[in-house]
């Protein structure tokens, strides 16, 4: 079960607290910690980041990231998989990814655990979608559910060979079966 700090912090009081494992994120002025990621939610997230990176990072359309902190509209939140548009990844002057991203991510995926509050990641899904974020995937592995959140429209609920959308940068082509095969560790790769 997500853990609730009742104290009532500000959001820069709460930056400056040190990172707690599995994270916890700061959601209208509570501390929420999230729950340790168990073997589905962790094969889900890997093979996202992976096959997202894998067409998208060598030409430099964009990058998956797994558990990154993401501080934007009074929240401090850690998508289970954040992917950004290399646009909009900062950079410092060396060229590397910056340690701090203060903006919302263009494409925010989250992984239901089993204990997990279902109502907290939603609300950051359309945390995300209410300041520009373009699409939210809403994982529910034990259901083999996605629920697909769009700027401006009701949710989608997908299943079995309907096709996932994904954003516009992307070449990928994708069912929820084939994501959700991805739990069968040795099974074919989707082709991109």
């Amino acid at each position: 079960m997500t853990s609730t700090i009742d104290k009532s912090i500000t959001l820069t009081e709460f930056l400056q607290l040190p990172e707690t494992k599995p994270a916890s994120e700061f959601i209208d002025n509570r501390i929420y910690q999230k729950p340790m990621p168990q073997g589905k939610h962790s094969r889900l997230q890997f093979k996202l980041c992976d096959v997202v990176n894998q067409i998208a990072e060598p030409q430099e359309i964009a990058l998956a990231f797994p558990e990154l902190r993401c501080t934007f509209g009074g929240r401090s939140i850690v998508p289970d998989v954040s992917v950004f548009t290399w646009e909009r990844i900062p950079f410092d002057v060396n060229g590397e990814v910056e340690n701090t991203f203060a903006v919302p991510t263009d494409w925010v995926i989250e992984i239901i655990s089993p204990d997990q509050n279902a109502t907290n990641v939603i609300s950051n899904i359309l945390h995300c979608l209410d300041r520009g974020t373009k699409l939210g995937w809403f994982l529910a592995p034990n259901e083999r559910l996605v629920l697909v959140f769009l700027p401006g429209q009701q949710p989608l609920e997908m299943r079995g060979s309907d096709r996932l959308p994904v954003p516009d940068f992307l070449d990928l082509d994708l069912t929820v079966s084939q994501l959700f095969d991805w739990l069968k560790p040795g099974k074919p790769r989707v082709d991109a």
